[in-house]
C-alpha cells in the first residue's frame, strides 16, 4: 500500500495514473490520501474523470483540516476515511463531502473505538443525506468485534456519475 500524493511520487507518474483511470471508465476507483496538501497542489495539473474518487483519512481531531483540502479539488466523488477513528470529531463539517467511511482500529495494540464517536458521525451523516459505510470495530481480534451497529450493518455507497453523464448508485 502507498501513498499517491506522497512528495516522493513524481506529479507525471500521477499523471499516468490518472490517465488509465480516465481510459477505464467502467471501474470505479478510490484514492486516499493523508497528503491532502499536497493532494491540493497538484490537483489543477490532473485531468479528473467522474470515475476517481478521492478520500482523505481523518483519525482524529488534529487532522480535520484535510477535509477542507479535499473539497478544493475538482473530485466527483469526494469520502472520508475516519478511520482508524482514535477521537470524537465533534462538529464535523460535511459539506461537500459525498460519502462517509468509519472504523476501528484492528491488530496488536489496537486503541479502542467509542461507539459513541461512531453514533455521532452516523447521525450527522443521516441528516445530511450523506451515505455512511461502517466497516468494524476493530481491537485485536476484528472478526470477534464485527461490524454491527445498533442492530445493523451499515453499507451504504454514494450516487456516481457515469462516463454518459446519468446518475447511478454504486454496486
Amino acid at each position: 500500500m502507498s501513498d499517491l500524493f506522497h512528495d516522493a511520487v513524481p506529479l507525471m507518474f500521477i499523471k499516468k495514473v490518472f490517465a488509465v483511470m480516465r481510459d477505464t471508465p467502467q471501474h470505479s476507483y478510490q484514492i486516499l490520501t493523508k497528503r491532502a496538501e499536497r493532494l491540493v497542489a497538484v490537483a489543477d495539473r490532473l485531468n479528473w474523470p467522474t470515475n476517481v474518487w478521492m478520500g482523505v483519512s481523518v483519525e482524529n481531531a488534529n487532522f480535520v483540516c484535510r477535509i477542507d483540502y479535499l473539497r478544493r479539488t475538482p473530485a466527483a466523488i469526494k469520502f472520508l476515511s475516519l478511520e482508524p477513528l482514535l477521537g470524537p470529531l465533534n462538529r464535523l463539517d460535511l459539506r461537500d463531502i459525498d460519502w462517509v467511511i468509519v472504523g476501528g482500529e484492528s491488530g496488536p495494540g489496537a486503541r479502542p473505538i467509542n461507539a459513541e464517536w461512531v453514533r455521532d458521525i452516523r447521525d450527522r451523516c443521516v441528516e445530511d443525506r450523506i451515505p455512511f459505510h461502517f466497516k468494524q470495530w476493530g481491537g485485536v481480534n476484528k472478526k470477534k468485534t464485527g461490524r454491527i451497529l445498533d442492530g445493523r450493518t451499515w453499507d451504504e455507497l454514494p450516487k456516481t456519475v457515469t462516463a454518459n453523464g446519468q446518475t447511478a448508485l454504486s454496486s
